[in-house]
This record gives C-alpha cells, sequence and structure tokens, in this order.
C-alpha cells in the first residue's frame, strides 16, 4: 500500500512533464531551441512515522532532500516536430539511521543504512503532427491507469511509449505501452519487474461544467483494468457552487496471476465551495472477492476520493466515508495560506484471519502557505499530520497504527 497520496488535481500537477496539457499545435511551433524550458525542482521532506499498538514497535524518521532538473525542448518546425526530454533526479539524505530508516525516500546497502546520495538520469525523444504528440523513453504518466506516483522526495519513473491525442476540442485520446517502471527510493529501471503495461484512454468535456473519462489497461501477468469518472459543477450563486466527482474502477487478473483478483471499487464526492470555504462528503465502496490492487502499474494509481495520507480504505467488502473541510485564507487578506482537514471512516472490511468486521478510521490535518512575490516567489511549506487506527491492522498486514508526520518544503525554479 502506498502511504501518501496527493489529490487525483494535484497529481496531474504533479505529472509535470506528461503531455496531460499539450502547449500548442505543430502549426505553431518557433523551433526546438525557442520552445525550450528548462526548471530546477528542489524539495526537502522531513517525515516522522510513530507506530502505536504494535509489537517491537518504532519510530522511523527520515529527512532528504530531492532535486530535480528537467528539460523539455521544443519542437523543430514542419509537418512533424522533433523534440527531446531530458531530467536528472538526485536525492541526498540529510538525517536518518538504520533503525529509523523505512519510510521511502532512501534506497539501503548492504547493512541497511540510507544511501548518502543517489542520481538518476533519463531522457526521451518525441514527436508531433498537428495536435498529436508521441513520446518514448523515460517520463512521468499521469493516467488513471497507469500513474507515477510523486509522494516522497523524488518521483517514480516509466520506461515506454505515450501517445496523446488533442485533434478534436474538448476530446483527448492516450494509448501507452509501458516496460519498466522505477521506484521513488531506487536508482534502478525496473524495480518492480513490469513487464508489460498497455492503456488506452479518452475524456471529453461536454461542456465547460461537465467532463467524462474512460480508460482501460492490461498489465501482464498481474491485472486489467477499466476507470470511468464523471465530474460536474454547478455554479450556484457568486463564489459559490457545487461540484459532484465519480471515480471508478473494475480490475480482474488476466488468468496468469496465481492471485485471484476481482475487485469493483467507486467513489462518490460532493464539494460545496463557498467563498473561502470548501465542504466536501465524499462515499466510497469495494465490492468482489479481493480489494483494489494496484502499484506495478505506478503507486498513484488509486484515483479515489478516500485515498488519503496513510489508507485508501479499498479493502475487500470495504465501505468508507469522508468529511473534508478546506479554507483558503485569500479570501481573509492572505494569500498563499490555505488549511484541511478531513476524517474518513471505514467498516465491513473482510480482512481474513478470523475478522469479519474489520473497521479503520484516519484523521489528517494540512496547512500551507506559498509566498506570492519576491526573490522567494513559488517557495512553498507544506504541514501534514495524520491519525490513523484499525482494529485489526497488524494483524491483517495492512497498515499499523501510527501518528505520521510530514514537513514538506519545495522551492521552483524556472531557468528557461
Amino acid at each position: 500500500m502506498q502511504v501518501m497520496k496527493w489529490s487525483v488535481i494535484a497529481l496531474a500537477v504533479a505529472a509535470g512533464t506528461t503531455q496531460m496539457a499539450v502547449a500548442s499545435s505543430q502549426s505553431e511551433s518557433k523551433g526546438i531551441i525557442e520552445d525550450t524550458s528548462f526548471n530546477i525542482f528542489n524539495r526537502a521532506l522531513y517525515h516522522n512515522r510513530d507506530f502505536k499498538n504494535v509489537p517491537d514497535s518504532r519510530t522511523r524518521e527520515e529527512f532528504g532532500l530531492g532535486i530535480r532538473l528537467l528539460l523539455e525542448s521544443g519542437f523543430t518546425q514542419g509537418t512533424v516536430g522533433v523534440g527531446v526530454d531530458a531530467h536528472s533526479l538526485s536525492s541526498i539524505k540529510l538525517d536518518t539511521g538504520r533503525g529509523r530508516v523505512g519510510l521511502g525516500q532512501f534506497d539501503t546497502n548492504s547493512q541497511g543504512r540510507a544511501e548518502d546520495t543517489q542520481t538518476e538520469v533519463g531522457g526521451a525523444i518525441k514527436f508531433r503532427v498537428s495536435d498529436t504528440v508521441l513520446k518514448y523513453g523515460n517520463q512521468f504518466v499521469g493516467s488513471p491507469v497507469f500513474s507515477t506516483d510523486d509522494s516522497r522526495i523524488l518521483p517514480e519513473v516509466a520506461t515506454g511509449t505515450l501517445i496523446t491525442s488533442n485533434e478534436i476540442e474538448g476530446l483527448e485520446l492516450t494509448a501507452g505501452r509501458f516496460t519498466a517502471l522505477s521506484s521513488q527510493r531506487s536508482t534502478d529501471r525496473d524495480t518492480f519487474g513490469l513487464t508489460e503495461a498497455d492503456i488506452l484512454g479518452a475524456s471529453y468535456s461536454f461542456t465547460d461544467n461537465f467532463s467524462g473519462a474512460i480508460h482501460a489497461s492490461d498489465v501482464e501477468d498481474n491485472f486489467k483494468k477499466v476507470y470511468a469518472n464523471l465530474n460536474y459543477n454547478l455554479p450556484l450563486a457568486e463564489d459559490q457552487s457545487l461540484n459532484f466527482d465519480f471515480n471508478a474502477y473494475r480490475t480482474t487478473d488476466t488468468g496468469n496471476n496465481p492471485n485471484e483478483i476481482d475487485n469493483k471499487i467507486w467513489s462518490l464526492a460532493a464539494a460545496y465551495n463557498l467563498g473561502a470555504h470548501t465542504f466536501t462528503l465524499a462515499h466510497q465502496r469495494s465490492s468482489g472477492d479481493t480489494g483494489y490492487v494496484y502499484g506495478i502499474d505506478g503507486n498513484g494509481t488509486i484515483w479515489l476520493a478516500n485515498s488519503v495520507q496513510i489508507s485508501d480504505f479499498d479493502q475487500q467488502d470495504e465501505t468508507s466515508w469522508q468529511a473534508r473541510y478546506d479554507l483558503n485564507m485569500a479570501t481573509y487578506g492572505v494569500p498563499g495560506l490555505s488549511f484541511m482537514t478531513r476524517y474518513v471512516t471505514g467498516d465491513k472490511v473482510e480482512y481474513g484471519a478470523g475478522v469479519e468486521d474489520g473497521k479503520e478510521h484516519e484523521w489528517n490535518l494540512e496547512a500551507k502557505y506559498v509566498i506570492q512575490e519576491g526573490a522567494a516567489k513559488d517557495l512553498s511549506f507544506r504541514v501534514r499530520n495524520a491519525i490513523y487506527r484499525a482494529n485489526s491492522s497488524h494483524n491483517a498486514g495492512y497498515a499499523d497504527d501510527m501518528n505520521d508526520f510530514r514537513l514538506i518544503v519545495e522551492y521552483p525554479l524556472s531557468v528557461l
């Protein structure tokens, strides 16, 4: 289980260099050099996890710095544009020890100690015809059925081919094949043993306020997935709106997996926005012979409302509810400052091991401040705190009872 989740919107932003948003059509190309961008993204993450009610429990603590160099060229002019993307991802250990390591920021050596520094480099070649882009190589991906996670100091990186087409206004078509996936803490090209993952997808904006999407994947020797989304925004009055977001997955095994996989899971979130305030209620339900399965297809591949900081509330037969409140302090004269709190509770979990009614609950509290101007513009500070408890977590091998605290400092720099 991936233990740190961004919202779906944050995931799309974190994907950064994917073709989720094509800048312009090939006819508008200014040239491979003229349209080039070079960005440096710095993230420092202090992470402390205190386990509770677990035999031989201990506190784990990691502090690291991730530095990303991201180069995205423009496209050559002409009918077929050609360009390249390249990246360098480096991690620096600031503090941890052999007894405290294990939160996913650093790879470890043969003595079980975190590596002091690590660096990986990668690149991709890309082609553009009209409003269709083909990219081959190392890349960050933001598809609901194959999504590289960015919840530690460095992101996962996928290797493969992705085609994104925006030829029809409002319609985006995607197709891809990926053959390797590196984890957030390792420089290995294929940490998870991915053989092949094929994806297809389509999203369409019916109106300015109503959109839908359907995606499918086939991960060789593991599972097949179908994902659907409907999103509707209803303006009510000035500074007031109501948003509905529905997400659903259907996952089955391919027949080659020794473990049976059979899961249906969906979530429906309703968010009422009133000026600086947003109130959200969400319901999520899992059914089938197993829980939701993901990871080899990217640890960000769970676009569901109740996938939060610690738990995803996605176990077999689990039903969960969420209540959330967001506050944007810009309305009160402090632009860049925001707060969020949410509570999620789940029950009816089929844990096995003699537990017929597993229950879990989680409370999150977050605060974030982004500097708005000056030399440190866009420098941000984010505090995340979670309290997680379950009635049978340790015996079920799902998530142990814990208190989880994170301080995240990010500083993006646009060089070109």
